[in-house]
């Protein structure tokens, strides 16, 4: 190996030799793509979420970098990603937007590296990724500037009195995630000021238990959340408005007080840009 190049440990325990610098990454995971972009990595192409769009968060960025979208999420083209000429691929170890089944057929195209991005904030998966590119000055920049505008908003934000709650509102029928203080959001909040309602452990559905991001409740779970203010995660003003008007919640300390926001439509995966999107828009809600 030269001077430049570096050994990458998988997610999936493997190991991956990097001969240099790459110059042209090809993303086969959405999910990782706006933390490659974040960090200045010459990505030249990505694959996108299952509706064929790249998220919202960073569209404008991809699309100003002339970032290729090659396929949806879960429709693979080994030929089109041959055309692209990588030097380097990213494939994640899990999720809608997985390569693991081509990892062979990528791995005789270029260089291939695995990594969980579902274990991790968006900050570790950078440090990760900057170890592969060689951009670990670039990594380190952009946190620090992250850190900075947390701090600049919480010195701006009006606390709310009592606990919050962060919950991912699906109404009747369907799991209702709501937000764990250890998980990404809880921790961008609390950096932010916030106190963050931990739910019961017991009312997680599912296989196993619950992750350590989210509690996946029942709908009829909510009506026990005693949060002072909302937040609700991947919603818009028009969400907010059908969790106020949801008659099973109207108990809700919340929903009473009509202290109910949005984080965003964009605002389930948390990256360098939804998270500052996140941060921007409660500062708009609750600025002083």
């Amino acid at each position: 190996m030269g001077i430049a190049a570096r050994t990458f440990q998988n997610a999936d325990g493997s190991v991956t030799h990097i001969p240099a610098p790459p110059r042209r990454i090809l993303s086969t995971s959405v999910a990782i793509t706006g933390t490659l972009l974040a960090i200045d990595a010459p990505v030249v192409a990505s694959g996108s979420a299952a509706d064929g769009h790249f998220f919202g968060q960073w569209h404008d960025v991809a699309v100003k970098r002339k970032v290729e979208n090659v396929w949806a999420a879960g429709n693979i083209d080994l030929e089109a990603a041959h055309a692209v000429q990588p030097d380097l691929i990213i494939v994640a170890a899990s999720g809608a937007d997985s390569a693991v089944e081509q990892l062979s057929a990528l791995r005789e195209i270029a260089p291939t590296i695995v990594l969980d991005y579902g274990s991790q904030d968006w900050q570790s998966l950078a440090r990760q990724l900057g170890h592969a590119t060689s951009r670990e000055a670039s990594v380190e920049a952009r946190i620090a500037q992250f850190d900075a505008h947390v701090e600049a908003a919480r010195l701006k934000i009006a606390i709310p009195d009592g606990e919050t709650t962060l919950i991912s509102y699906n109404g009747p029928g369907a799991p209702n995630p709501i937000a764990r203080p250890n998980g990404v959001h809880g921790r961008l909040l609390s950096a932010l000021g916030f106190r963050i309602e931990a739910p019961d452990p017991a009312w997680h559905v599912g296989t196993g238990g619950p992750r350590g991001d989210f509690v996946w409740a029942q709908y009829e779970q909510l009506s026990r959340l005693r949060g002072r203010t909302t937040f609700l995660i991947w919603a818009g003003d028009q969400r907010v408005e059908a969790f106020l008007d949801d008659p099973v919640l109207a108990n809700l300390p919340s929903v009473k007080a009509r202290k109910v926001y949005a984080m965003g439509e964009d605002s389930f995966r948390i990256d360098y840009y939804s998270g500052t999107q996140i941060v921007d828009r409660i500062v708009q809600h609750l600025g002083k």
